[in-house]
């Protein structure tokens, strides 16, 4: 049988992975070392493909400490060099600069907020959206809840999270579930 899902999900099975256990589900949304993960990954696929930042996935997580931001925000210019001639990662200065200021601003949230996922949880409601998209072109780029969590997060000092980059994150940790008519995970309802 031929498993049906997104238009945007290609036959790597990478991708394939990725749609079917990790995208739009919510099950991950308490851990907050996943989204500053995810937060970072959508950064840094900023200008490419998802796909390219997927293949490299393992080594973002050995090059910045398991995502855990506390390591991450005391990074200073030795590993800022180290990562900068990391062949492993994409190595864009302002990219990982970003990363490193963004663990350290992260820190500040959880702290204001009890947790990251917490701060989150806000922007949508307390409940996952579900928009029930028919086909990709129903899905937006952006909407008034990542413009909204974009705001937001730029004043608290974080960088590479326009609105775009907010709703793709928002997307791939679950608090939007944009599965298509076509997907097999489209009704799928997740809580956390």
């Amino acid at each position: 049988m031929n498993t049906k899902r997104c238009s945007w999900v290609t036959e790597d099975p990478i991708y394939k992975e990725y749609h079917d256990k990790e995208w739009g589900n919510i099950e991950h949304f308490k851990d907050d070392h996943y989204l500053f993960e995810m937060l970072t990954l959508e950064g840094a696929q900023a200008g490419l493909s998802w796909l390219t930042i997927l293949k490299r996935r393992e080594n973002y997580r050995a090059a910045f400490a398991q995502f855990d931001p506390a390591k991450v925000a005391l990074y200073e210019d030795d590993q800022l060099n180290k990562l900068m001639n990391n062949t492993g990662i994409i190595r864009n200065r302002r990219k990982i600069m970003s990363t490193i200021q963004n663990a350290k601003v992260f820190l500040q949230v959880q702290q204001e907020y009890g947790s990251f996922h917490a701060f989150l949880w806000s922007f949508v409601g307390e409940q996952q959206m579900n928009a029930h998209p028919q086909v990709d072109s129903d899905v937006p780029a952006s909407t008034e809840q990542s413009i909204r969590l974009s705001k937001t997060l730029k004043k608290h000092g974080f960088s590479f999270v326009g609105p775009i980059i907010c709703y793709s994150f928002m997307q791939a940790v679950g608090l939007v579930n944009d599965h298509t008519a076509e997907c097999f995970l489209y009704d799928e309802k997740r809580d956390i």
